[in-house]
């Protein structure tokens, strides 16, 4: 009985991945037509202030205590660097994650939706030592926050 279940699965898995494949070649599915929009400017810009002003409308952010970066002081990989960022700030509408020293320096920008905590988790790569700062929009205000992180190898092709 348990053998006809996973047989079943293993039958149905492969009839979907199947499907999917043939889409993809014949061209009905295309990564474009997939994924959701992105903020191509902000994720190529090679400064802070330029991401900033192409992702959120404005690179002018004023400090907070509100906001609370989790990270390691120093990161043996630079690969793979836990980042935790909490606030306490009201109505958070987004929460973007910049590697200050990184070519490329933003990371990552989540957009949250009207009544969700202000809590994101992800690993970021870094290229060297650096500040990591969190930059959360708040009521229509940017706020920010930084967190000194050491790499001692370096993450993005170092």
């Amino acid at each position: 009985m348990k053998t006809d279940f996973t047989r079943r699965m293993l039958l149905k898995g492969t009839i979907a991945s199947s499907a999917i494949g043939i889409a993809i070649g014949a061209g009905l599915l295309t990564p474009k037509a997939v994924l959701a929009a992105w903020p191509k400017e902000a994720f190529t810009a090679k400064d802070i202030p330029g991401a900033l002003s192409s992702l959120m409308g404005s690179d002018s952010a004023e400090e907070s205590g509100d906001i609370t970066i989790k990270a390691p002081d120093i990161a043996e990989n630079g690969a793979v660097v836990p980042v935790t960022v909490s606030t306490t700030l009201p109505a958070v509408e987004s929460i973007a994650i910049i590697a200050a020293n990184n070519p490329v320096p933003l990371i990552a920008n989540f957009n949250l939706k009207e009544g969700a905590e202000g809590f994101v988790s992800s690993r970021i790569k870094m290229g060297k030592s650096g500040d990591v700062i969190a930059v959360v929009k708040s009521d229509g205000k940017l706020y920010k926050a930084g967190k000194e992180v050491k790499v001692t190898i370096g993450g993005c092709g170092g």
